[in-house]
């Protein structure tokens, strides 16, 4: 199990877009994703459950990863947080 922590630095958070990007490369991958912030823990591969979360600009989260593949898992999920998802 890996456990990372990441700012959301993008303007306007993990809305739809950039929500939906995280959750496709999350199911790529094997391992399990989890996104906990704000005392509330939600499924990295379930659109609703990211979305419900609200997360905003400059929110901290922390990503769990548990499975064969969750080295790659948590660096290509970080990496897209810190490109601020393209949109920027």
């Amino acid at each position: 199990m890996i456990e990372i922590q990441v700012t959301i630095t993008n303007t306007s958070g993990l809305h739809a877009r950039p929500a939906a990007q995280f959750v496709q490369k999350a199911a790529a991958f094997k391992s399990k994703v989890k996104i906990a912030a704000n005392n509330k823990v939600a499924d990295g591969k379930s659109i609703l459950a990211v979305m419900s979360m609200g997360l905003k600009q400059n929110t901290q989260i922390t990503i769990t990863t548990e499975g064969e593949d969750e080295k790659e898992c948590s660096k290509a999920l970080e990496d897209m947080i810190k490109s601020k998802f393209g949109e920027e």
